[in-house]
């Protein structure tokens, strides 16, 4: 009697989770192709935080963090805004990668959160404060919009050549980079005006 029960409350189980993956799909599938698109950099753009922060949190030694402070601070004296645009704009070009642009992005936004961390502790300050004052900057935010649309359309992408249609897609993936260019230039106009200010 037992078992029955028990296989009864198993297929109820079962059932309750095949209807509730039916309702999220058609669910999924009342949304327009736009709003779905908006979804899914949103998401993204919450996991890109995610990432980052979970490197601003790593934790390191003060021999390990000045020694990437300094490397940043060599950078950072060469540093323009044709450099700030093409590094941003190659790293978001790879994000666009189907399947490998995810991975690629966020491996990129947790070593950028290491560096955050790093340059943070060889200063004397909390990884995380920083972390939390860079939300206050245009560039902060204008960055990881554009990073967060290149990864979502990296799964876009990879969805429609599943579907055999990458060709149709390949038209918007266009689309998108030439945004997030627009979107990292202006990000990068910000970004050495803020540094000619404070410098």
């Amino acid at each position: 009697m037992c078992k029955r029960f028990q296989s009864l409350k198993n297929e109820t189980k079962n059932i309750n989770a095949k209807e509730l993956l039916c309702l999220s799909l058609s669910f999924w599938k009342t949304y327009p192709s736009r709003i779905k698109r908006i979804m899914a950099i949103i998401a993204f753009f919450v996991l890109s935080l995610i990432v980052t922060m979970a490197g601003v949190l790593t934790p390191l030694s003060f021999e390990e963090a000045s020694s990437l402070s300094r490397e940043l601070e060599e950078t950072r004296q060469s540093i323009n805004l044709q450099f700030i645009f093409g590094n941003n704009f190659m790293i978001c070009m790879a994000m666009f990668v189907p399947i490998a642009g995810p991975v690629f992005g966020f491996y990129a936004l947790y070593s950028t959160g290491v560096l955050i961390a790093a340059d943070s502790i060889a200063n004397g300050l909390s990884p995380l404060t920083s972390f939390l004052f860079l939300f206050i900057l245009p560039v902060f935010w204008l960055e990881f919009l554009a990073y967060s649309a290149a990864m979502a359309e990296s799964v876009w992408l990879t969805w429609r050549i599943i579907q055999h249609r990458g060709k149709s897609e390949l038209v918007k993936t266009c689309i998108f980079v030439s945004i997030c260019a627009v979107i990292l230039f202006v990000a990068a106009i910000i970004e050495i005006a803020l540094i000619a200010m404070f410098t």
